[in-house]
């Protein structure tokens, strides 16, 4: 194929950069950029449940997702002025809440409920499959703090879980799209995966052209390659974390 819009390999992320406690007063936090697309992670502790939860000691997570109006090119009205999510936004932050909670023994987070915020800074392109990626992050913070408390056993957290995009942009499959690649596609997925080779979620849409079986194995080999490079990056981000 033609030289990426950014000169990458197929099968190469953009730099990716996780910087760890970002926002002082969060229990867990970190900036997550995949790219220019830049998104602000927090994970907050509550001590109480929902209420379908009342009674027993199983704990919750859910998360929340959000674009500045500047992230993009153009401005966009913020949601709270419409008086509500909008459909997007409302099936990103499940997707979030989804994977993450792939990563927890909820049994385990006693009586208490941890929210993960993911605010998009910037998008080009990734915000959910970044927000995935620093959401983790934040969350295992959060439970560290939690474990040194002793309030959750460290096994809490079962394993780790990260995203990315992949995609087919002039017959040709590729790795963490950007805006430009993204808006051109002709088939757009999105892979989560944990730490034990296990798929969370796989979305994939066919843009124009549909995909083969064949296309649909290799766009996941692809993620699956991508989502063991952002296992590492959590690991260091972690790692720094502690140091």
């Amino acid at each position: 194929m033609p030289t990426r819009v950014d000169g990458r390999q197929a099968s190469e992320l953009r730099p990716i950069t996780i910087e760890t406690g970002f926002q002082e007063f969060a229990e867990g936090s970190c900036l997550v950029s995949f790219g220019k697309t830049q998104v602000l992670c927090s994970a907050s502790v509550a001590d109480r449940q929902p209420g379908w939860l009342r009674n027993t000691q199983s704990g919750w997570l859910t998360a929340e997702y959000s674009m500045l109006p500047r992230s993009t090119h153009t401005r966009t009205q913020r949601e709270v002025e419409r008086g509500r999510p909008g459909g997007r936004t409302q099936e990103i932050q499940r997707l979030i809440g989804r994977s993450l909670r792939a990563a927890v023994n909820l049994d385990l987070l006693g009586p208490r409920t941890i929210t993960v915020d993911c605010d998009v800074l910037q998008a080009d392109g990734g915000t959910r499959t970044a927000a995935i990626t620093g959401g983790f992050v934040a969350l295992r913070l959060a439970a560290e703090k939690l474990a040194l408390r002793n309030l959750i056993p460290a096994k809490a957290i079962t394993t780790q879980v990260a995203a990315v995009s992949a995609g087919i942009v002039q017959g040709t499959p590729v790795l963490d799209l950007c805006y430009e690649e993204d808006s051109a596609a002709q088939v757009d997925f999105n892979v989560v995966m944990t730490g034990q080779d296990e798929f969370v979620e796989i979305q994939g849409t066919a843009e124009g052209k549909p995909f083969s079986e064949a296309g649909l194995d290799s766009l996941v080999e692809l993620a699956r390659g991508g989502i063991q490079e952002l296992f590492e990056q959590q690991r260091e981000a972690l790692r720094t974390a502690q140091t």
